[in-house]
């Protein structure tokens, strides 16, 4: 399956605040990890709409896909972290 379409999705600064933010949830708040990613993408809609100054289907898909992509990120960066320290 080929998901390159969602690539013209993606809206940085949503992406950004979304991560900084799922964070912030994660590391000072006691919400279980497991509430982060609709969190995030609740969130993301929300600054997607702002962006973007409307609410169409493509201003959700791209608001959801950022602010999903933000946790995706996170777990990326923990694991590029991670496999530093061990060596």
């Amino acid at each position: 399956m080929n998901i390159e379409f969602l690539r013209e999705y993606m809206i940085p600064v949503v992406l950004g605040i979304c991560l900084v933010i799922g964070w912030l949830i994660k590391h000072c708040t006691p919400i279980p990890n497991r509430f982060i990613p609709l969190i995030v993408s609740v969130l993301g809609i929300l600054l997607a709409i702002w962006v973007k100054m409307s609410l169409t289907p493509d201003v959700l898909l791209a608001g959801m896909t950022s602010g999903l992509a933000s946790t995706g990120m996170h777990q990326l960066v923990d694991k590029l972290v991670q496999g530093q320290k061990e060596e």
